[in-house]
């Protein structure tokens, strides 16, 4: 406090012109229409740029909140999905005790859920992702992944709260894919080189294939619904050897800053795993 009156007391002729100054701009800003109006729009135009700079401050640091009621929000649209349904290919009804039951209703088959990624590498030859989601929310081994813009890759492993994904930039991972434009259909993997494209092989050179074709999932594909975004053509090399395209891929993810995911539990994968390998030990 003595150090205030000490300020005041060495600068009084300073702090008194100050007040006079400020009590002399209050009597021409009040009685004066023109400096008032003046006054208003210089003020106005301060307050709301600092109003702009706070909310901008604001905004940034709820981005958090913000990200994860956008995953939300999309996790309720993805679950609306049509692919996300599929009906038995039989029209017939079952009659008992004179109750219709209709048979050929449709039924979910993939049933999705969010899960934030802890953990990614895209440097090396064998790259995963670790996810903050386990077996104690449902999550199993042979589960699609996909991210907002395009599939990600396929879980492998899991503990009670936490799951590791097999990257699309892993030598392992292998989907089946089709051009959007002609149909036509070939295998996605990744040789090690670049993480910011993989190929698409076993085109046939007879199908018209141009630089910024879709390609997309297909249903033949058990761990993903079709026509999920895979990514576009960058490049197309033709194989001298074969009658084939082998062409590069820009995939639609960015996995250099994958923050949130998608796993897909394809309610009948068991069913068809199941029958498939049934059919292969009879014709064994």
């Amino acid at each position: 406090m003595r150090n205030v009156f000490l300020f005041i007391r060495r600068h009084f002729n300073f702090v008194f012109f100050l007040v006079l100054q400020i009590i002399a701009l209050s009597f021409l800003f009040r009685y004066n229409r023109f400096h008032e109006a003046a006054f208003l729009n210089v003020s106005s135009e301060i307050t709301g740029r600092i109003n702009e700079r706070y909310n901008g401050i604001e905004y940034y640091f709820q981005l958090k909140k913000t990200n994860e009621a956008l995953v939300q929000e999309n996790l309720f649209l993805r679950q609306q999905l049509k692919t996300n349904y599929e009906a038995p290919d039989s029209l017939q009804r079952l009659i008992r005790d004179t109750i219709k039951v209709d048979t050929g209703r449709s039924i979910i088959k993939y049933r999705i859920m969010e899960a934030k990624v802890v953990n990614n590498s895209i440097g090396s030859q064998t790259n995963y992702l670790t996810i903050h989601r386990g077996s104690a929310q449902g999550v199993r081994p042979n589960m699609g992944v996909t991210g907002p813009q395009g599939i990600v890759g396929s879980v492998v492993n899991v503990s009670e709260n936490f799951s590791t994904v097999m990257s699309m930039l892993h030598r392992q991972f292998k989907v089946v894919a089709r051009l959007k434009h002609g149909n036509e259909t070939g295998t996605i993997d990744w040789d090690g080189a670049s993480p910011l494209f993989v190929t698409l092989r076993n085109i046939p050179k007879s199908a018209q294939v141009n630089k910024g074709d879709t390609v997309i999932t297909t249903q033949i594909s058990s761990l993903f619904p079709a026509d999920l975004m895979i990514g576009t053509v960058y490049e197309i090399v033709p194989d001298n050897t074969t009658n084939f395209y082998n062409l590069k891929i820009k995939p639609a993810t960015s996995f250099s800053n994958v923050e949130y995911v998608y796993v897909i539990d394809n309610l009948q994968y068991d069913e068809q795993r199941r029958l498939e390998d049934s059919t292969r030990k009879k014709i064994q």
